[in-house]
C-alpha cells in the first residue's frame, strides 16, 4: 500500500518514462556496480560475505517477505485467511521496524483494515447475543 508521497513519485516517474527522460542515460544496460561507501564500515565484510553467498541482509529478506505477503493480501478476498495473513504481516512490519531500529518517523506503518475490527466486533456482538 502506498503513501500519499510515494503515489507521488510513482506518478512523477511514471510521467517521466512517458516523456522519455530516462533514454540514453548514463550506463543504461550495464550491470549496477556496488558501491561500499554507501554501507556502514563495519557491515561491509558482512555484507560482502552474504553477497557473496548469494543471500541478502535480514532487513532485505524481511523487505522481501513483506513484499510478497502485501502481493497476496491485494488478490484474497474478504476470509478468515486474509485477516490470519494481516496478523502474520504486522508481525513482519513489527519485526521490521524493530530491527531497523531508527525512528518512529520512518517505520513502515502496519497494515489494518477497517472490515477486520468491523467483521470481528460483529462476530462479538452475535456471540453475545446467543
Amino acid at each position: 500500500m502506498l503513501t500519499g508521497f510515494e503515489k507521488i513519485v510513482e506518478k512523477r516517474i511514471k510521467d517521466a518514462q512517458d516523456n522519455g527522460d530516462f533514454k540514453n542515460l548514463p550506463g543504461a544496460g550495464k550491470p549496477i556496480i556496488y558501491d561500499d561507501r554507501q554501507v556502514p564500515e563495519e557491515l561491509r565484510l558482512a555484507y560482502k560475505i552474504l553477497k557473496n553467498a548469494d543471500s541478502l541482509p535480514p532487513e532485505l529478506e524481511l523487505k522481501k517477505e513483506i513484499r510478497q505477503t502485501e502481493e497476496l493480501l491485494a488478490g484474497m478476498g474478504e476470509t478468515e485467511e486474509k485477516y490470519r495473513i494481516i496478523k502474520k504481516l504486522n508481525f513482519l512490519i513489527m519485526k521490521f521496524n524493530s530491527i531497523r531500529g531508527t525512528s518512529v518517523i520512518f517505520e513502515k506503518p502496519q497494515q489494518y483494515y477497517p472490515k477486520l475490527l468491523e467483521n470481528i466486533s460483529s462476530k462479538h456482538s452475535s456471540c453475545n447475543n446467543d
